[in-house]
């Protein structure tokens, strides 16, 4: 399958990002309709689990974001949230127990688990296992797509194909001439990464930028504060030998901090974080104290832009305006309640962005299904998005418009 005859789902975007986000401002009101609440219990549950906020804030928000708007399973609402343990990777039973316990309330009809950590599948085999009626849905996806993707109704992941070309070409538009992918061992025995790794190298090549991979200190073989260090030291190092004019990327999110603070005093490009997020590096990198925005993507936004442009980085670096994380869990979720509801069905991708959109009104997003290497079919059951890049002092770059080559998908 080709990039051509592949399908393409694309959110509409206002022609004034402002005043939608004013609006969705303005409309933030709990929405219990007849999904509990003010008029009684609800008639189904919808249960959400994310790692806890020990683990990142952005993904619980989003949970947090659909209590909001349909009430707390426990008090009548439809939501229920929990959380898997913070070391998942050492408690993978615990995890799967956590998962398929969903299963227990007889009115849960849709279970959704972001981020989809190992033991995720194995869950969601139980589920099936006791309830075949309950919807299983997956959002970024820590295990192989063959093992998610035959035991999840359906799964959402950031498009690494798309944006291992998108990111270099951005790059170049800003005027980059080198791009750096910074990474260890580790990361690249993960198909997506690898993958994604691959298709930025062809993607510099076919776009006249020279391509350099680093290998950077792993936090899990050293430690977290001698990989921030290592990047603090060598970083001076290789803006010297590379220049001004090169974009770094990062896989690891314990470099994404010290790196974007190198570059806004050295030089250098940062299109987007491996998980894009204003929250994502930022606040750490330039002190900004986000306590008071909570999940107020438009002021954190704001308030993040102005400490970048003033350290001297406007022009030169991005994220995604809105977190992926809080998108996919509150995206997700709408799109379960959709298909519970009979608003919308498995089968409709379209409907997967409206979500997302919703979440993140002013930003456009673009989708595409997971085509498995082995088959070059696509995966009806995976489907991958990603949101327009916006550049702090420059504003979105359009990215979700852009051609990709149709041999990236085959790479």
């Amino acid at each position: 399958m080709t990039y051509s005859r592949r399908t393409i789902i694309k959110a509409a975007v206002s022609a004034t990002a402002l005043s939608v986000v004013s609006a969705w401002l303005a409309g933030r009101q709990t929405v219990l309709a007849d999904t509990g609440g003010a008029n009684g219990p609800a008639r189904f549950h919808i249960g959400i689990v994310t790692g806890s906020s020990n683990q990142g804030a952005e993904d619980p928000l989003g949970a947090l974001e659909m209590i909001r708007l349909y009430g707390d399973a426990r008090q009548g609402g439809m939501v229920r949230h929990v959380t898997y343990p913070d070391n998942f990777t050492e408690k993978y039973e615990d995890t799967t127990a956590i998962i398929a316990a969903m299963a227990d309330d007889p009115l849960v009809k849709a279970v959704v688990v972001n981020q989809a950590v190992p033991g995720t599948a194995a869950g969601f085999r139980r589920i099936k296992e006791k309830r075949r009626d309950v919807i299983c849905l997956a959002g970024g996806i820590m295990e192989d797509p063959d093992i998610i993707g035959g035991v999840a109704d359906f799964a959402i992941e950031a498009d690494f194909i798309s944006r291992g070309y998108l990111i270099p070409h951005t790059a170049k538009r800003l005027g980059a001439k080198t791009f750096v992918h910074i990474s260890f061992p580790r990361h690249m025995t993960y198909e997506m990464l690898s993958r994604r790794r691959e298709i930025m190298e062809a993607a510099c090549q076919d776009l006249g930028l020279r391509f350099v991979a680093i290998d950077a200190f792993d936090p899990l073989a050293t430690s977290v504060a001698e990989a921030r260090a290592h990047i603090m030291e060598a970083f001076p190092g290789w803006l010297q030998e590379y220049g001004e004019a090169t974009a770094f990327f990062c896989t690891n999110d314990a470099h994404t901090a010290p790196l974007l603070k190198q570059i806004a005093r050295y030089g250098g490009y940062f299109i987007e974080a491996d998980i894009p997020s204003p929250m994502m590096g930022y606040p750490e990198a330039f002190d900004v104290d986000l306590s008071g925005e909570t999940d107020d993507w438009a002021a954190i936004l704001q308030k993040v832009e102005k400490a970048v442009v003033k350290a001297g980085g406007g022009g030169r670096m991005g994220t995604w305006a809105y977190s992926l994380g809080f998108c996919q869990t509150a995206g997700i979720a709408e799109f379960g309640r959709l298909i519970v509801e009979g608003k919308s069905t498995l089968s409709s991708p379209r409907d997967v962005v409206k979500c997302f959109e919703r979440f993140s009104p002013g930003a456009c997003w673009n989708g595409t299904f997971y085509t498995d290497l082995v088959t070059g079919k696509p995966m009806r059951t995976l489907f991958l998005v990603y949101q327009d890049t916006y550049i702090f002092g420059k504003g979105y770059m359009n990215a979700t418009d852009v051609e990709i080559p149709d041999r990236f998908l085959s790479l």
